[in-house]
């Protein structure tokens, strides 16, 4: 069983005492020690109290682990903007168990997730690891996601608080942000998932909001998430934010991370001792760390949280599910779906190369990815599938992977080898401790990525290099580059994210391997905050002209029943550490699309994106498949979905549409600062304002069933709905109920997303579900008062299936 604050039981109170014991025998060293990370990824362990070392790995769509290598996989689930669009909380709870499966296979004690803040604006980078443009749905997700790897005994930290939802100048923006806007739209979903889920952790952004660094914000984090909502979980930094010792302890941060040089530990010490700091607050923060620690079970004499652990997951197969679940079928004209009888031309690179996870700190390492190409093989009969790349979306070089056998062979300075390690691909990120056997900082001075390269293309082969500092590199006996990378910005995770740099363009033939060396010399500056190394050897295929692939494509599809192309997003256009400039496929993805489509009417178009793209062609083609980063097993869920064997069951939690009529866009700073100019009005209710029409409206989604809303009635604050499937399959249906007040206000949304509800029926079933409307649906924050409102009067209560297809309406007064 799970602790909640609501209900304190003997076991809580047992749990508190052991917490006070504990900081009571700490002196001021150790405690303020302990609120500063040893390494990367740990707290220190405290022996003489019987606390262990606490450790906390990146999500949120797997657990990585202190590792950051492909050597230790790590099951992949959907990225956050597909678990979204599966409309199901209690599927996110299932998640959050294997999650936590996973942390416990891992040693891991906290998860650092989950992303809850809003897709703000289309254009920011990082919202496939974020779940949603509403707050409510945003905060239902998560609760649920909290509530599943809580249950398995590992805590969560619900990050970024708060604001964090664009990533220009992340490090150093002040968004200004009204109160209301504040609460009703960014600060809901923590609140939320506070209330419902009540999180062991919170992560603080590396933002300003309305003046102060997020890292010392006492107002927000002291007064309105522990005061108001009584948070009693852990704060912890992101990595670096924390900038000032006397600022941030004052401001509610108990731990600075990552270590061992940050603004905790011997400064904090000093800072008492002088007089700056209260040791009452630092009592505090240890007191919250100790929560913790006694919460996942390593403070002795401390009962943990959860004492009898939920039922093993297959962690595959709910990959599987979370991902056909997630899929939004936004177009299917004449039933182009499911695949009829006959020949499939499947196009595109990304078909044979799936792009399964969003870039940045949400990178894990699975064993095994299923491609489209692989899951269509095996679904359909021997000889029907025909594949052709179409057009290649990847313009720049990746990590090297497919053809290459590499390890790494670890120097001193005299030359002498102090350790090996196999390396399943081009990237070596050993954060902190965490280097191959036998190997120290101190000994370290080269790192040697070698082995070879077998082509699968005959032409010219790009190499390049990824991170900083120097480096030289082989190929075929040749050295191409002998010098140093050095960094283009101030950005302190550049070596990690950062684009690779080509070095080298030799002429290789397909099938013949050769020899490949990457050579790093270390040499880490003192202040560098992840103290580790970080580089990669990355490669590109030879570049065929994109009007012979398109041309090559077309004919594939002439000869084809169904022509099925994917298209995707890349690394460079979705990941962590910057924003997009534009909603354009990369590449020549929108020609091959319209090219195929006037070659078979038959064309169906699966989107491998995080979060919203143009799709101007969409009018051209039969069917459009949304499949968001589907995880590890993508190709197979989409061989579901495509051959009929499940329906799509997702429903869109962004609306999509053009850049040029989505009513927020603004990302970047102006003199440091973002102002969110729209106030209350992001999203669907954006586009409601504006009146616009958007590609695809929030909430939408299709199956391979109808269903016929029948009735809906109105009882106190319970919404009954009464539906039938009348189509010819079995299928599932979301529930959405808005909220609109009958007399228009333009300081208020035209509706709001007040509850939903999924149901399943056989063809010809009639079924019924109730959605209890929450008050705070009726609630606005009325700044003057500095309080949550109830704002009485008469609603329009609108069912249907999405924003813009609402089927029956019911008045309620209040």
């Amino acid at each position: 069983m799970a602790e909640t604050p609501a209900h304190r039981t003997l076991a809580d109170q047992a749990r508190e005492a052991a917490v006070e014991a504990a900081l009571g025998a700490l002196d001021l060293d150790d405690k303020t020690r302990l609120l500063s990370g040893q390494d990367a990824w740990t707290l220190p362990a405290l022996p003489a109290i019987g606390l262990k070392s606490l450790v906390m790995s990146d999500g949120p769509i797997g657990v990585r682990g202190v590792r950051w290598s492909a050597d230790d996989p790590s099951v992949a689930l959907p990225s956050p903007t597909a678990l979204a669009a599966t409309w199901d909380p209690d599927l996110a709870r299932r998640a959050g168990i294997l999650l936590a499966q996973e942390a416990r296979r891992k040693g891991v004690h906290v998860l650092l997730a989950p992303t809850v803040n809003m897709h703000r604006s289309p254009l920011g980078g990082r919202h496939f690891e974020a779940y949603s443009e509403d707050p409510y749905l945003t905060g239902r997700i998560g609760a649920g996601y909290v509530t599943g790897v809580q249950s398995g005994g590992v805590g969560t930290t619900v990050k970024h608080f708060v604001a964090n939802d664009a990533e220009t100048d992340r490090f150093t923006v002040n968004n200004k942000v009204g109160q209301r806007a504040l609460r009703e739209l960014y600060l809901a979903p923590f609140e939320a998932i506070v209330e419902n889920a009540h999180p062991w952790g919170i992560m603080t952004a590396y933002n300003s909001v309305n003046g102060t660094t997020m890292t010392e914000h006492h107002h927000l984090v002291n007064e309105v998430l522990r005061g108001e909502w009584g948070f009693d979980g852990f704060n912890v930094s992101d990595w670096t934010a924390a900038r000032t010792t006397t600022a941030c302890i004052e401001g509610g941060l108990d731990v600075a991370m990552p270590g061992p040089q940050t603004v905790y530990g011997a400064a904090l010490a000093r800072a008492v001792r002088s007089g700056e700091v209260a040791e009452a607050e630092v009592d505090e923060a240890v007191r919250n760390v100790l929560r913790l620690a006694a919460r996942v079970g390593i403070l002795e004499g401390a009962e943990p949280a959860v004492t009898e652990l939920p039922e093993p997951v297959d962690g595959e197969a709910l990959a599987q599910e979370i991902a056909r679940r997630s899929f939004v079928l936004v177009r299917n004209e004449n039933d182009a779906l499911p695949l009829r009888p006959g020949k499939v031309a499947l196009i595109g690179s990304a078909a044979r190369d799936a792009r399964v996870l969003g870039g940045g700190s949400a990178t894990v390492f699975p064993a095994h990815v299923v491609s489209p190409l692989e899951g269509l093989t095996a679904a359909l009969p021997d000889g029907a599938l025909t594949y052709t790349v179409g057009a290649d979306p990847n313009t720049e070089l990746a990590v090297a992977d497919q053809g290459f056998e590499l390890r790494a062979v670890c120097r001193d300075a005299d030359g002498n080898v102090i350790g090996t390690a196999q390396v399943p691909n081009g990237q070596i990120q050993w954060i902190g401790d965490d280097l191959p056997d036998g190997v120290t900082h101190d000994r370290l001075h080269t790192v040697e990525l070698t082995g070879t390269f077998t082509p699968r293309e005959t032409g010219p082969h790009t190499f390049g290099v990824k991170g900083l500092g120097a480096f030289t590199l082989t190929i075929d006996g040749t050295t191409h580059y002998d010098d140093v990378q050095r960094p283009a910005g101030d950005d302190p995770f550049q070596a990690f994210f950062g684009a690779p740099v080509p070095r080298a363009r030799p002429e290789l033939t397909a099938g013949e391997p050769v020899d490949v060396s990457l050579t790093h010399v270390i040499d880490l500056p003192e202040d560098l905050a992840m103290g580790g190394v970080s580089f990669a050897l990355a490669h590109q295929e030879p570049q065929r002209d994109a009007g012979e692939l398109i041309a090559e494509a077309v004919e594939a599809a002439r000869d084809a029943d169904t022509a099925v192309v994917v298209v995707a997003t890349t690394e460079r256009v979705e990941s962590e550490g910057f924003d997009r400039i534009d909603l354009r496929l990369p590449g020549r993805q929108d020609d091959l699309v319209r090219a195929v489509a006037a070659a078979n009417p038959h064309t169906v178009v699966v989107v491998n994106a995080g979060s919203p793209v143009e799709l101007p062609w969409r009018e051209e083609v039969a069917a459009v498949l949304l499949t968001w980063f589907p995880g590890q097993e993508g190709g197979a869920a989409l061989a579901d979905v495509l051959t009929g064997a499940y329906e799509p069951g997702g429903r869109l939690p962004t609306t999509w549409g053009s850049l040029a009529d989505a009513p927020v866009t603004q990302v970047v700073p102006t003199d440091g600062e973002l102002p969110y100019t729209e106030d209350v009005f992001i999203g669907h209710r954006a586009w409601d304002k504006h009146g616009r029409t958007p590609a695809y409206p929030f909430g939408h989604g299709l199956g391979y069933t109808d269903w016929t809303y029948e009735s809906v009635e109105v009882e106190g604050s319970s919404v009954r709905v009464r539906l039938r499937n009348s189509g010819e399959r079995p299928g599932r249906e979301v529930v959405q109920v808005y909220l609109a007040p009958s007399e228009p206000d333009p300081e208020r949304p035209a509706r709001r997303l007040a509850g939903f509800a999924g149901v399943e029926a056989a063809p010809g079933e009639r079924v019924e579900v109730i959605v209890e409307l929450p008050r705070r649906a009726f609630e606005i924050w009325d700044e003057m008062s500095a309080s949550w409102s109830f704002v009485k009067g008469s609603y329009e209560i609108q069912v249907g299936h999405s924003i813009t297809d609402r089927r029956l309406t019911a008045a309620i007064n209040v």
